[in-house]
């Protein structure tokens, strides 16, 4: 598989109804009888608002025309008085209704959209925990981070306001158009609607270009997030070379050019706002010129040129809100979509349909001819044949390139074989799925990572149903419980960001006691030590022997040193086997085994010499 297609598909484009109706499941979830109450209530609520709305101007209408010279003039002094009080008593009261009405609809609908928030967001979490080790090594944690966190916010702004917001709006305006034509003519409609229109139609041209700036601004902002938390994430590396000013201008640069986006971007708002402002200006004065041509003419009461009034001003704030709207809708849309292109980007490796639960009972691995590449055109491993018995242990050696963590990849199944087949137990590993493998499996690798947590929430990773007991059991088993019960804070001790804030060796003895509590059946040593001290080397390495006592064990080491009482080792170099054997016999045949063992002894000899030198000049 090329490695393009493990991203989200670029290609592929959501139409705007088809993410609105990605929505609905979200929305109308099964099984949540409580949620789909909710939204039928918050619906009734929505039409009883938008009717108290558009009654406000008819009750102020009616006030009005009672407190004019005809209206006092048309009936004795005291009904005169009496009148007008109850219709201003009916026009706050409207007024509140429909606020009122309007909270309960947002009260009732908050709880949905929430729960959809979350549900939206989990899957696409579930998601990216279920792509292949590929797609998270190519793609930047950083870039991710912020299309999960834009899109779960844009499906936040669509319901609320999409739903609730949007549509009542247009409804509202179809109703105080329909009104104005049933009590006037169809001049009084027709205005009102050709402003609308034209409103609209500028709002819809000006905001496709600012989205071209607004995708901009976020590729800028991901740059520049990516490369700030890249950077901290290597904060050491920055350090070992002095390249804090070299950071910084890769940020500054990120930066700048978002603050370029930025600025284009308020320009453009400044013109949309001022357009929109000026359609909705035309709109009202043509309006009221008919009104006070009518009022002047004796055909409209001051009434209802008040009312014509009312129903514009109910009418300019939820078009202004109606412009600001779509542009977040607009960019919510984006947003959604760059995260349901995450949510369809494929898998690599899958479960297959009538995938079974590992049987595992012996824990015996076969390697039967395995070939395997990251890339078809560039070969990793070719024609890798092998056994590990149950109980045994085998290790696999070889220079650096020659495929040796490509095995463990594959054995854990973060990529599925080009030819050949890897059997735990007789099971094609394919055939079963991959939660019951990786259950099966414990590793210590080279470079443990710790997570930004507890020693004791580090350990219990291994199993997190563990008691308190059997953690620190495991954490005795691998020599750490005494380090640990010496800090201040014990097992309650904070790591730090991956770990930093414990060594090399305390970290590895984690990942020991880590894989000690999750209790497989075979064990995977990925060069556990080669990172390590001589000293450290020799305390983990009696650690792992304890560990892998009865239990099917495959090492990867580069210390041929650490692999000397393994059942077998093997080979490797350019992803082929060409030696296997006991250590014993491997340097008597005097082939590439031999070659290295007498490479590193000669080392550690140069090691030891100008430890010695060095000695004898201080004294």
């Amino acid at each position: 598989m090329s490695p393009t297609t493990l991203d989200p598909p670029e290609h592929v484009h959501f139409g705007q109804l088809k993410l609105l109706a990605g929505l609905l499941p979200y929305l109308w979830p099964p099984g949540r009888g409580d949620l789909k109450t909710r939204v039928g209530a918050a619906l009734f609520f929505l039409v009883v608002a938008k009717l108290a709305t558009v009654t406000v101007p008819l009750v102020l209408k009616q006030a009005v025309d009672a407190l004019t010279p005809a209206g006092v003039a048309a009936g004795a002094a005291g009904i005169a008085l009496a009148l007008p009080l109850g219709l201003l008593l009916a026009y706050g009261a409207v007024r509140v209704s429909a606020l009122a009405f309007g909270e309960l609809r947002d009260s009732l609908f908050s709880r949905v959209a929430q729960n959809a928030v979350r549900q939206a967001a989990l899957a696409t979490f579930r998601h990216l925990h279920a792509l292949s080790l590929r797609f998270h090594m190519e793609r930047q944690t950083g870039g991710l981070s912020r299309a999960i966190d834009r899109g779960t916010k844009g499906i936040e702004f669509l319901l609320h306001f999409a739903a609730f917001s949007v549509v009542p709006t247009l409804i509202e305006i179809a109703l105080a158009c329909g009104i104005l034509w049933y009590l006037f003519d169809w001049r009084f409609a027709a205005i009102p609607f050709v402003t609308i229109a034209g409103y609209v139609v500028f709002t819809f041209k000006v905001t496709e270009w600012r989205i071209e700036i607004r995708k901009r601004m976020n590729d800028a902002d991901n740059d520049a997030n990516t490369k700030a938390i890249d950077s901290l994430l290597n904060f050491e590396t920055v350090k070992y070379f002095g390249n804090e000013d070299h950071e910084a201008r890769r940020f500054d640069g990120a930066l700048a050019t978002y603050e370029a986006a930025s600025v284009k971007s308020r320009t453009s708002l400044s013109v949309l706002n001022t357009g929109q402002s000026l359609i909705i200006a035309v709109g009202i004065t043509l309006l009221m010129i008919l009104a006070a041509q009518g009022v002047v003419a004796g055909t409209m009461t001051v009434g209802d040129f008040v009312m014509v009034n009312a129903y514009l001003l109910q009418l300019a704030t939820p078009l202004n809100f109606l412009g600001t709207v779509y542009r977040e809708i607009k960019q919510s849309l984006i947003d959604l979509e760059t995260m349901f292109r995450l949510l369809h980007s494929d898998a690599e490796v899958r479960d297959a349909p009538a995938a079974s639960h590992l049987a595992l009972s012996r824990g015996e691995i076969v390697f039967d001819n395995v070939s395997f590449g990251y890339d078809p055109r560039r070969p990793i491993l070719k024609d890798v044949g092998f056994t590990v018995r149950a109980g045994n242990t085998v290790a696999i050696v070889g220079p650096s390139g020659a495929g040796k963590s490509t095995i463990s990849r594959i054995l854990f199944r973060f990529y599925d074989v080009l030819d050949g087949a890897v059997r735990i137990d007789g099971q094609d590993i394919r055939a079963v799925t991959q939660a019951s493998l990786r259950a099966g499996i414990g590793i210590v690798p080279q470079d443990t990572v710790l997570f930004n947590d507890t020693i004791g929430y580090n350990i219990r990773y291994g199993r997190p149903e563990a008691s308190d007991a059997e953690m620190r059991e495991a954490a005795r088993l691998a020599r750490i419980d005494d380090f640990v019960r010496s800090l201040p804070d014990g097992y309650e001790t904070m790591v730090g960001e991956r770990g930093l804030k414990l060594s090399g060796g305390e970290k590895q003895r984690v990942a020991i006691a880590r894989t000690i509590l999750k209790g497989p059946r075979i064990l995977l040593f990925d060069e556990a030590t080669s990172a390590l001290d001589t000293k450290t080397e020799r305390e983990i390495q009696q650690s792992l022997r304890e560990v892998s006592r009865d239990r099917t064990t495959l090492v990867i080491a580069h210390r041929l040193s650490t692999v000397v009482e393994a059942d077998e080792i093997l080979v490797l170099e350019q992803g082929r086997i060409v030696e296997r054997g006991r250590h014993q016999a491997l340097l008597g045949r005097g082939g590439v085994y031999a070659q290295m063992w007498a490479r590193q002894q000669a080392a550690v000899d140069e090691i030891h010499d100008a430890i010695a030198a060095a000695g004898g000049a201080a004294e």
